[in-house]
């Protein structure tokens, strides 16, 4: 995506004129600008100047934004997110309340309240007359940036906020001026009482307040859009300014920009890591709450990977660089909390499309109103009064920054927590989320096999057998081998060492220990070296039923013990999975592991429904099935996941997985911790929900509004609206919608509390399934066959069919008997193995 600063935008019909324009450039796929940013968006191939003239010519300015330096975060990017518009605004109201303070006291303290002025000006209406002028005239040139861009709006056929705001302050100054020539053709003719008459329809006051009240919401308008973007800014005040390399064996304190990817840096305790790089030498605590908004520092040793921006909290590093300038963790975060500012919501169509042709419906309700009191025999005065309400009080602002507000300050809050979403859609879509398929390795559980039980034989003690076993797994390269090792580490054992080390493929290991032999592997290999017991067998086949992996050991032909070794839940997961049902939400899991060890997991963490033995290929023709039943969100982490993140409507990635998964998903959870996935859920919801009340207001403000300042009402109760109020109306709309954006930043992403009346809905929704266990089907032919048979049963409402897995997922809408499932499927000519309840 190519990104544009863009100016002169002042309201929400500005950026749809913008959007529109842009869009019927050849070439150009798709558009999105952001009144918030006053930023655009634009993906295709057309060229930048072809681009930039559209804007032009649509009456604005554009510019490309320069590449992101090899710094890393692009610098004009921070100087594009600076408060420029507060400053001047709080300048041009300064003097334009100096102004309209004196003209108040003329136009309405002395003819009101009679408060003393000048003997020149105490009868010389004239004089009062003319002063009103040349003050509000004063006013109109402070504020000549409403007129010079709301009548280049009008020139251009696209009349904006500034538009409306001109017309009505131009309105009542030129009727004005008109009543003020007129007063003075009555003076000459000696026609006191025409003098005294037309003086009352001055509205020089409502032209010059009108100006300055839109100004003092533009100010705050301005100040809170501000804060919107103060997540996005305090992740740019983050990038470091300099490096100490090693350079020809010295150390060398240089600029950011000039680090190349390679480079040796040093790295001393207290000061934040430079760049994205490979610890070579030395150890320490690192700080990496500034990226994942985890607040417990992280071991790093050699080997381990560190990233620019986090803060080297104890000991002294060496390390090498790896990622430098924009492709640093850092720059890729604050770049996709850019891109998501820069997109648009689907729900902000509806506003953008009302935006587009706002202004000039109410242009033309604001003329019919002039009209009808005229026709009606009411004052010119009284029915222009009604016309410039109408202009004033309009506000296509509220409605326009409805979306962006919100979409704002909830990615920033998102960013702020460790999750990021890529854009303002997948802000949107997640928390439309119906089921949630979660991968098991690396997500569910830790991705690491750890031991879990040390099970010695009759003869030995747990420290013997654990000594026995790293020592013959010291040499090992399987991933179990690991496991065994670190436990002996964390138990301080050293592991010994070995000969006539021999690796048996499919079997296990075997090697001499002062003199005795150890063996090491499965049941099979090891019941032929030594006996096992009924015993041990019943708490190997145990632990197999739990999902652990048992390894058996000997020693000189006889038994040492298993030791059970497991890809372990992570401590989050079960809590992470209820949350997601107390939300609504379906909870499948999707995993390659085999059907026992899969149950088993899936029992532990406590989801809906299991699909295992599944290919890459096989998950992503799941997520495509299950799509049929609702919107479905994927959680993923590795290189297998990856298709089935991008079939799925929303990919959600594990920070700690491969980068081809976090490329192909939708959101980001940079804590690597599954208890964000419902915390990324409530958040999305919550930003929708302000959304909307954002959207009701600004409907609801001009629904009630307009008509009030027509003077709907004026025959039935009397009322009417006089301009300056409509003015302050107008300007604290937009302030509003804005003010309650912000309350996002409240929201308590992990606060569960609010799921419960959701989870009451949910337990009457009575899911109700079946896992068929199927054998014979071979490829995708046999699937579509298998559900085609198992559907057009009445009390099956859909069937998730995998010949990978060997499982058909059968969801029913009232119960049925296991034997009539069977028969329907082995009338097929495949076999049925097993039939479980899957459902909760």
């Amino acid at each position: 995506m190519e990104q544009y600063n863009v100016t002169g935008m002042s309201c929400a019909a500005c950026s749809a004129r913008v959007e529109k324009a842009v869009s019927k450039v050849p070439g150009v796929k798709s558009c999105s600008v952001s009144l918030l940013t006053n930023s655009m968006g634009v993906e295709g191939d057309a060229p930048a100047e072809a681009v930039i003239r559209a804007v032009e010519e649509a009456g604005y300015g554009a510019a490309a934004k320069r590449a992101a330096a090899k710094s890393g975060p692009a610098a004009d990017d921070g100087d594009m997110l600076k408060d420029r518009e507060t400053p001047v605004l709080k300048h041009r109201l300064a003097a334009s309340l100096g102004f309209l303070i004196v003209l108040m006291y003329f136009s309405m303290g002395h003819m009101m309240w009679n408060w003393p002025v000048p003997a020149f000006f105490a009868d010389n209406h004239v004089a009062m007359g003319l002063l009103q002028l040349i003050l509000t005239a004063i006013v109109m040139v402070i504020n000549q940036k409403f007129f010079i861009s709301g009548f280049r709006g009008l020139l251009h056929k696209a009349p904006n906020m500034d538009t409306l705001v001109a017309l009505g302050s131009g309105a009542s100054f030129v009727y004005s001026v008109y009543a003020l020539f007129a007063m003075t053709a009555a003076q000459t003719r000696g026609d006191m009482a025409g003098v005294m008459e037309y003086m009352h329809e001055f509205y020089f006051e409502s032209a010059a307040m009108i100006l300055t009240l839109i100004t003092v919401g533009k100010m705050l308008e301005a100040r809170s859009k501000g804060k919107t973007t103060d997540a996005l800014k305090s992740l740019m005040k983050l990038a470091p300014k300099t490096a100490t390399i090693i350079e020809g064996g010295k150390e060398v304190e240089v600029s950011i920009d000039q680090v190349k990817k390679g480079d040796i840096f040093v790295v001393r305790p207290g000061e934040n890591i430079p760049v994205d790089g490979i610890v070579l030498e030395g150890s320490s605590a690192v700080n990496e709450s500034a990226l994942t908004g985890e607040s417990i520092p992280v071991d790093k040793g050699a080997g381990d990977q560190v990233s620019a921006a986090t803060t080297n909290q104890s000991g002294f590093i060496k390390c090498q660089a790896s990622r430098v300038g924009e492709d640093t963790t850092l720059s890729q975060i604050i770049q996709m909390v850019s891109d998501a500012s820069a997109t648009k919501a689907p729900i902000a169509k509806v506003a953008d499309k009302v935006s587009g042709i706002f202004v000039p419906i109410v242009i033309v309700i604001a003329a019919v109103t002039i009209l009808a009191w005229l026709i009606a025999g009411q004052s010119v005065g009284f029915a222009l009064a009604r016309g410039i309400s109408v202009l004033v009080i309009s506000c296509p602002c509220a409605l326009g920054l409805a979306t962006p507000v919100a979409i704002m300050v909830g990615n920033g809050m998102g960013a702020k927590n460790g999750t990021m979403f890529k854009t303002a859609v997948s802000l949107e879509e997640t928390g439309k989320t119906q089921i949630v398929a979660l991968d098991k390795t690396g997500t569910i559980t830790s991705g690491e096999p750890k031991v879990t039980d040390i099970i010695p034989a009759k003869g030995f003690t747990e420290k013997q057998l654990l000594e026995l076993a790293s020592a013959l797994e010291k040499k090992s390269e399987h991933p179990l081998a690991r496991a065994v090792l670190t436990r002996a580490e964390e138990e301080k054992m050293e592991a010994r060492e070995v000969t006539d080390f021999r690796a048996l493929p499919g079997n296990g290991l075997s090697a001499v220990l002062d003199g005795a032999v150890l063996c090491g592997g499965n049941f099979t290999f090891i019941s032929s070296q030594a006996e096992v017991t009924e015993e041990m067998k019943r708490r190997s086949e145990q632990l197999a039923e739990e999902g652990k992996t048992p390894l058996f050991f000997s020693k000189d032909g006889s038994m040492a013990g298993v030791i059970a070794v497991a890809d372990t839940i992570k401590e989050d997961s079960p809590q992470a999975v209820k949350e997601l049902q107390n939300m609504g939400i379906h909870v499948v899991m999707l995993t390659g592991d085999n059907e026992r060890t899969a149950r088993a997991v899936g029992k532990q963490a406590g989801v809906d429904a299991v699909i295992a033995g599944v290919l890459p290929e096989g998950k992503e023709n799941v997520i495509r099935e299950l799509k049929k039943k609702g919107k479905v969100a994927m959680v993923g982490d590795g290189i297998n996941d990856a298709p089935a993140l991008t079939r799925a409507d929303i990919g959600i990635a594990i920070g700690a997985g491969t980068d081809i998964a976090i490329d192909a998903a939708d959101v980001v959870l940079m804590k690597s911790r599954l208890s964000d996935v419902p915390a990324a859920i409530r958040l999305s919801r919550a930003t929708l929900r302000n959304i909307h009340e954002n959207l009701f207001w600004a409907f609801f403000y001009n629904a009630v509004g307009i008509p009030l300042a027509a003077g709907v009402w004026f025959p039935l109760f009397g009322w009417k609206l006089n301009p300056m109020f409509g003015a302050a109306a107008m300007s604290l709309s937009s302030f509003c919608v804005v003010t309650n954006a912000l309350r996002l930043n409240f929201f308590k992403m992990h606060d569960a509390s609010g799921d419960k009346k959701i989870k009451a809905k949910r337990k009457e929704e009575k899911i109700m399934e079946k896992t068929m266990k199927i054998e014979g089907m071979m490829c995708g032919h046999c699937e579509a066959r298998v559900k085609k048979c198992l559907e057009a049963l009445p009390e099956v409402n859909e069937a998730v069919v995998s010949h990978e897995a060997g499982t058909a997922v059968v969801t029913l809408n009232s119960q049925i008997e296991d034997d009539v499932l069977k028969k329907t499927v082995e009338d097929q000519d495949y076999k049925v193995l097993s039939i479980e309840n899957s459902g909760k």
